[in-house]
């Protein structure tokens, strides 16, 4: 087994002979390390054994069981929200604009 001293410098390579011989524990090796191996014959390139990339998680359901719902969300409220009874309706008016509400 020998290092690469080119531009890959973190890809190992093999002789053809060698990892014939050690395949399996070669395979095992590259999923360990997550590091590609070069596989040589007479010296040349051939063949490059690489990791498998992970497999992204899915985006569906990657919050599950992250959000706690204190109390009943689904049941009638005790008391009514002010945007629905109009009370403050004045403080979202343009303050250039006159007001067309009748004062009460």
């Amino acid at each position: 087994m020998t290092r690469n001293c080119g531009h890959r410098s973190n890809t190992v390579n093999i002789p053809a002979a060698t990892f014939k011989a050690e395949c399996l524990k070669l395979m095992d090796q590259v999923e360990k390390t997550r590091k590609p191996i070069v596989i040589t014959k007479h010296g040349r390139p051939v063949a490059q054994l690489a990791p498998i990339p992970a497999v992204p998680r899915s985006l569906f359901g990657y919050m599950k069981n992250s959000v706690a719902i204190p109390g009943d969300i689904t049941a009638p409220l005790d008391e009514e929200w002010s945007a629905l009874s109009g009370d403050e309706d004045h403080l979202y008016e343009h303050p250039a604009r006159k007001s067309k509400r009748p004062k009460k």
